[in-house]
């Protein structure tokens, strides 16, 4: 059974929280509000957890997971980024995007695309998110919780325990989140490309 921490959108209970990242610790996988739908999270060197991870989704090593960032200082540690890509990422963090870009070698190699060597990184908005994020105090592995066969996200916590409750450590509850996934761009190449249309507006890129 897994557990409901409930927590305040603007002011999460730290005690709950450091629960949630205890659990992290220990290999767990965790649904969490983010700016752009709920999502399963777990720690990035745990290899378990990452097949757990891509286990409940029902994805595939092609299917490009997502690293969640504080900010922009961790980027540099996973991913190769140049001044030009670094403006543009500067432009939509924090917020509900998402940058593929070439994955560094502290990214496991079983992490990346199996054939690009690329990787997603995003560092959201989401206020109960940034303050586990930062009691964390490493990236999180993500990606977003759409049922397996399904095409929408979910966004509620108490569907997401009862259908899932056997799967995941814990649910982070702190409300609904936007029903919109992330805009991508893919970053890896010589020019910017618009991968997937999502919450995140073109315009504040300058795209």
């Amino acid at each position: 059974m897994s557990q409901l921490f409930e927590v305040h959108p603007q002011n999460p209970q730290a005690r709950l929280l450091k629960q949630a990242a205890a659990l992290l610790q220990a290999g767990g996988v965790l649904a969490v509000p983010t700016d752009s739908s709920y999502a399963l999270v777990c720690r990035l060197d745990d290899k378990t957890a990452a097949e757990n991870l891509r286990r409940i989704r029902q994805v595939d090593d092609k299917h490009h997971l997502t690293l969640l960032c504080k900010d922009l200082s961790e980027l540099a540690r996973f991913a190769r980024v140049d001044n030009r890509q670094y403006r543009l990422l500067k432009l939509g963090t924090p917020g509900p995007y998402t940058f593929i870009l070439e994955a560094t070698k502290e990214v496991p190699r079983r992490l990346s695309h199996p054939s690009r060597r690329t990787i997603g990184l995003r560092v959201p908005e989401h206020k109960v998110l940034q303050e586990l994020l930062a009691l964390f105090g490493e990236p999180l592995l993500a990606t977003t919780l759409i049922p397996p066969g399904e095409t929408e996200p979910l966004n509620d916590a108490t569907e997401i325990r009862e259908r899932f409750q056997k799967l995941l450590q814990a649910v982070v509850d702190a409300g609904a989140c936007p029903m919109q996934p992330t805009t991508v761009i893919d970053c890896s190449g010589d020019e910017p490309v618009l991968v997937r249309q999502g919450r995140g507006e073109l315009a504040r890129l300058g795209l």
